[in-house]
């Protein structure tokens, strides 16, 4: 039932947040998704369980399962309500959950799995499995109590605390080292961009460059509700730069319910608010702005754990990004050479301002943020030589 709550938990929030028609388009994407999972024939040794169908399970278990397979590896993903899930406990042997919640049938389901003596990795991407985190997650402020509730305890924690569990991955260094806490190896397996984003990406890329245009664009790709105080941290920054420059606009995208400040209002006749789009279109939204923005909760644990995404999904359009200075995108971006970081007011105005005004800075870096992502954050050119050492070690 906890499941089942979340999922209708999330369902009523994105036609609260973004209407009938949006918020439906949404859902039914991932609806699709998850039928066209149920209907794949599951075979191979590796099964990473899943326990949505959102852009998480997009990188975490769709796209390191793209990732193995291109090493020689035969791995598939199941959905953690899929009604067959019992029977892969004879079929594979290594399991791998990503924010899966620990349901009466998972319960089962692990039993099984430890009864013949298989391999069971715990997977995030995010500090939702810690509950002394609860109070710093902003996105759960803004569920409905179905969703609180679900998350009370921690999601996934109960495989953190079972002593028959040693293995972990993680997205970033931050979750590693919450997560060696538990006392557990960690490999580090970075997000990254499947074959089909490259695909669609070369093919905006081999369309030409963007047509001449009076304006410059500042990018924010949301994604997901809860990023308000993480928008509220940049309104100084953004503010002074729209005075400074009238040419520029704010395309805000994914998110239409974000809240905006006072000092943004007055530039509301340059401010664009875009819904929830297929990955194609959310792809091609990117190419068409000139810089991107992926500012962070400074001092929020639960800011520093997310991944650098924001980063690559730009850089793979030769969109050159301004990011907060968290652990991961100061791992991520060279500041100065492939991107910029920023923890401070001041550092964001100036950073924006030497985008804003130079063109040729602009395309430079973006063309050193593709190549960055190129070699370093695509399933294509992907290298986790430990892990999947590790991984053929139980195999």
């Amino acid at each position: 039932m906890k499941s089942f709550f979340i999922k209708i938990g999330k369902a009523a929030n994105s036609i609260k947040k973004e209407g009938v028609w949006h918020g439906g388009k949404k859902i039914t994407g991932y609806l699709g998704i998850f039928l066209k999972s149920l209907a794949e024939k599951k075979t191979g040794n590796i099964l990473f369980i899943a326990g949505g169908v959102g852009d998480s399970a997009r990188y975490r278990a769709f796209g390191v399962a793209e990732e193995l397979n291109q090493h020689g590896f035969a791995a598939a993903v199941a959905m953690s309500d899929d009604p067959f899930l019992l029977r892969y406990a004879d079929e594979f042997r290594v399991f791998i959950f990503h924010k899966t919640i620990f349901t009466p049938k998972i319960g089962k389901l692990v039993e099984k799995i430890k009864a013949q003596k298989k391999e069971i990795i715990f997977d995030t991407d995010d500090l939702l499995f810690d509950p002394q985190y609860r109070e710093r997650i902003d996105y759960l402020k803004n569920t409905n109590e179905l969703e609180k509730k679900a998350y009370e305890t921690g999601l996934g924690r109960e495989f953190l605390v079972d002593q028959y569990v040693k293995i972990c991955s993680a997205s970033t260094s931050f979750l590693a080292d919450v997560l060696r806490n538990y006392k557990k190896k960690v490999f580090i397996v970075p997000n990254k961009l499947s074959r089909d984003d490259l695909r669609i990406a070369d093919k905006l890329q081999a369309a030409g460059t963007q047509l001449p245009r009076a304006d410059i664009r500042v990018g924010y790709f949301s994604g997901s509700s809860g990023h308000n105080k993480d928008f509220a941290t940049i309104t100084d920054a953004l503010a002074a730069i729209m005075e400074k420059y009238s040419a520029t606009r704010l395309f805000v995208v994914g998110l239409l319910d974000l809240d905006m400040d006072s000092k943004l209002k007055q530039f509301q006749d340059r401010i664009v608010r875009l819904p929830f789009v297929s990955r194609e279109k959310h792809f091609k939204n990117i190419s068409e702005v000139d810089i991107n923005i992926a500012p962070l909760e400074i001092g929020n644990p639960f800011c520093e754990s997310k991944s650098e995404l924001k980063f690559f999904e730009a850089g793979i359009l030769g969109i050159p990004t301004v990011a907060t200075a968290t652990q991961t995108f100061k791992e991520a971006i060279t500041d100065g050479v492939d991107g910029f970081v920023a923890s401070t007011t001041k550092e964001w105005f100036d950073k924006l301002d030497r985008l804003v005004s130079d063109s040729d800075l602009r395309k430079s870096m973006g063309q050193k943020a593709r190549k960055k992502v190129l070699q370093n954050y695509s399933n294509k050119n992907s290298h986790g030589e430990d892990y999947y050492n590790y991984l053929k070690s139980k195999l």
